[in-house]
């Protein structure tokens, strides 16, 4: 599932984090809010975009076993911007449109991981194989 969606500008500054376990979670949480403040996002956008981040950081663990998340300043248009690309190599998502619907949870969580990531971001993408993982993008830009 390599290479799929947006990625950190090959020439800015990017990072990978492995998520395998809680404390990689909270390591990627981190990595999110510093780029978030370097980039200037206001503190609501900065906010947006940890939230949004720790629920795909959790969700990479806990429904795809674990997996890496890429981030990094993304320019476009003149714009910049923070993405996070969270991968891995789970058993996928049999039904998008019902796991970015407000309140389905395939485990025992509120159901607001990946519908409520989507709504904290500007730009948002999601691709998944069952049987071959999972990955989603998501971009908050400097206002």
């Amino acid at each position: 599932m390599s290479g799929l969606g947006p990625v950190p500008d090959a020439d800015a500054d990017h990072e990978s984090v492995p998520i395998g376990s809680n404390d990689d979670v909270v390591r990627a949480r981190q990595l999110v809010r510093s780029l978030a403040q370097q980039c200037k996002l206001s503190l609501v956008d900065q906010t947006k975009l940890v939230t949004a981040a720790s629920e795909l950081a959790r969700n990479t663990l806990v429904y795809g076993g674990g997996g890496v998340m890429r981030v990094g300043l993304v320019r476009r248009d003149g714009r910049i911007g923070v993405t996070a690309v969270f991968e891995d190599s789970g058993p996928g998502i049999p039904d998008v449109d019902q796991a970015l619907t407000d309140g389905w949870t395939s485990g025992g969580g509120l159901g607001l991981g990946l519908s409520g990531a989507r709504r904290l971001v500007d730009d948002f993408t999601l691709q998944t194989e069952v049987g071959a993982g999972t990955q989603v993008a998501v971009t908050k830009w400097a206002r």
